[in-house]
């Protein structure tokens, strides 16, 4: 995970409680803030949520390569160098 991803759904949700929030049950602010900057990975359980809650604006592929590969359409459309025509 890159941390700018999970920082992006930070400031997209209004805050690390607010995504503490978004992810339900036992996550707490302090769980966020741990992912941010101990952790270094969102846990695995979260994932899917942090998606749907920002509304695909961070996408499951940013904040876990290692265990959502991307497909070719989302490698080129997070490349910033790749112009995509529709």
């Amino acid at each position: 995970m890159c941390k700018e991803y999970l920082q992006r759904a930070i400031s997209i949700l209004g805050g690390q409680s607010a995504l503490a929030r978004a992810c339900g049950g036992r996550v707490r602010q302090q769980h966020v803030w741990n992912w941010l900057n101990r952790d270094k990975k969102v846990p695995a359980e979260h994932v899917l949520t942090i998606e749907l809650a920002t509304e695909g604006q961070v996408t499951r592929f940013q904040l876990r390569p290692d265990i959502y590969p991307a497909t070719a359409q989302e490698e080129l459309e997070n490349d910033p160098k790749t112009v995509i025509d529709d």
